[in-house]
């Protein structure tokens, strides 16, 4: 019987992310797929800057900027949200297809030690007390187990991590239909298109040389699951709502998506856990998908590891679901929000007139470009300081050994505790309150480059201490005195008790 420390389920942006965030802590990891090889579909063509801000703190943004191509924007129901303004080193959308952002943390599994098992499909699933047992069916048919202490599924909307779990996923059923591909074109419209037709619309846009990614939406129709998914589909619908094909021809890929929005009742059950479109499924309108899956798992990952190594308490990850489920919520209520705007018709025509309007104005542009983002997520880290909770922003610092930017202290994704006031007696206050968790946490003296902001209208604090994940969890203002009582249990909370 093969043992490891996790098995991920699924090796898309999610499952490879997870599995990129437990190397760096040293979990074993198991990273099972029932694809023969990567497919080289890419539903999702996007990555929005709270993601881009997580790959920078692991220090391995660089290769996805190069690939991809920033747009500083993003849309709301086909709405043009300006993310120039947003308040991160990254404003801006990423167009890099899902293919490439697979292969990058693909190669960074395998530099880390996790190389994804092809051909390997989980068939049986059964947890107890001291772990779970996975059943994988291998490339020969042959079934074999694999013990493990958690379980992930990061396996897609039809998880059998999550069905084997007996874990429901209630929501919306689909009202629409969309038909979606990679396809060459002899007559393509004049640069990036949005085309409205009686019954829906059609959106053409050219990601690479030569190819264009076509996605048409039809209101009120909905195909049956079992219905084929052909280029004559696609070109159909395109014709139907546009009243022509533009010459497509030579798909490179197809491939049909609905409406239905679900959310797992849990994102854990005992020893399984659930991340990406296995924990949630919706629309993709927004673009928010792949990011909201990746960012799941960075929020799992440094907890996962956590337990694993017995620093906390197994119910540090109920914080995963407590984290991540309004999250996803959040998410779901948007896309329905913006499928109802995005619809044909007078009504629909005359809310979206009226939307158009508000998103005009800076605050409600600024309202949706932080949502859409991810950046104005906020978790219930306590109200002990007004930073708690949110994200802390990458500023420029000065160390001993010269000018850093804050990120890089998070390469290897531990807790930091970085005293910025430059008072000696504050810095000796917080270091000495942190000693007991020496083996878990980084310490570091710094002095600010200027006196930026760390969220929105709150001041940079004299000293703060940071989840691996890069959310404050404590805080201490300039002038006050630091309330160490409230500092030791935010790191017993987030690192597990001290060690005395």
């Amino acid at each position: 019987m093969t043992k490891t420390d996790v098995v991920i389920a699924g090796a898309g942006p999610t499952g490879l992310m997870l599995a990129c965030e437990l190397r760096l802590h040293g979990v074993e990891v198991l990273v099972l797929d029932k694809l023969e090889t990567r497919s080289g579909e890419s539903r999702a063509s996007g990555l929005h800057a709270r993601t881009l801000e997580l790959l920078d703190q692991r220090g391995i943004l660089g290769p996805y900027l190069a690939e991809g191509t920033t747009v500083p924007a993003g849309l709301f129901a086909k709405q043009l949200l300006d993310f120039s303004k947003l308040e991160t080193r990254h404003p801006f959308t990423l167009l890099l297809l899902q293919n490439r952002v697979e292969v990058l943390l693909e190669q960074r599994g395998a530099e880390l030690g996790a190389p994804v098992c092809w051909s390997s499909e989980v068939v049986g699933l059964r947890q107890g007390e001291a772990g779970a047992e996975v059943d994988v069916r291998g490339p020969d048919g042959s079934v074999s187990t694999v013990r493990a202490e958690y379980v992930v599924g990061c396996d897609g909307g039809r998880s059998a991590v999550r069905k084997l779990a007996g874990i429901d996923f209630p929501g919306t059923p689909a009202t629409l239909t969309s038909w979606l591909g990679d396809v060459e074109m002899t007559d393509p419209p004049d640069g990036p298109a949005v085309l409205a037709g009686e019954s829906g619309n059609v959106s053409i846009l050219g990601y690479e040389p030569g190819w264009y990614r076509v996605f048409t939406t039809e209101y009120d129709r909905v195909t049956a699951r079992d219905e084929p998914v052909t280029f004559e589909r696609l070109r159909d619908a395109t014709v139907r709502i546009a009243g022509k094909d533009f010459g497509m021809n030579s798909p490179r890929w197809l491939s049909r998506i609905g409406d239905a929005a679900r959310l797992a009742a849990g994102f854990r059950r005992g020893r399984v856990l659930l991340a990406g479109d296995a924990a949630h499924i919706h629309f993709p309108a927004g673009g928010q998908g792949m990011s909201l899956g990746m960012q799941d798992a960075v929020n799992l990952g440094w907890k996962l590891a956590t337990v694993i190594h017995r620093h906390a308490p197994d119910d540090l990850l109920d914080s995963y679901h407590s984290e991540r489920y309004p999250v996803a919520e959040r998410v779901l209520q948007n896309t329905r929000a913006q499928i109802a705007l995005a619809r044909p018709g007078a009504h629909a025509g005359a809310l979206r007139e009226l939307f158009a309007g508000l998103v005009a104005v800076g605050e409600v542009n600024h309202l949706l470009a932080g949502m859409i983002s991810a950046l104005d997520v906020r978790y219930p880290l306590g109200e002990a300081h007004p930073l708690c909770g949110y994200r802390f922003p990458d500023l420029d610092l000065t160390v001993p050994s010269g000018d850093i930017r804050l990120f890089s202290l998070l390469h290897k994704a531990r807790p930091l505790l970085l005293n910025l006031s430059g008072d000696a007696v504050v810095a000796a206050e917080v270091t000495t309150a942190a000693k007991a968790w020496a083996d878990r946490l980084d310490v570091v003296d710094a002095r600010r480059a200027d006196r930026a902001r760390a969220a929105g209208e709150i001041p940079s604090p004299a000293a703060v201490l940071l989840r691996p994940d890069g959310y404050t969890a404590w805080a201490a203002s300039d002038g006050e005195a630091p309330d160490i009582v409230a500092l030791e249990a935010a790191l017993t909370t987030w690192a597990g008790p001290a060690d005395r």
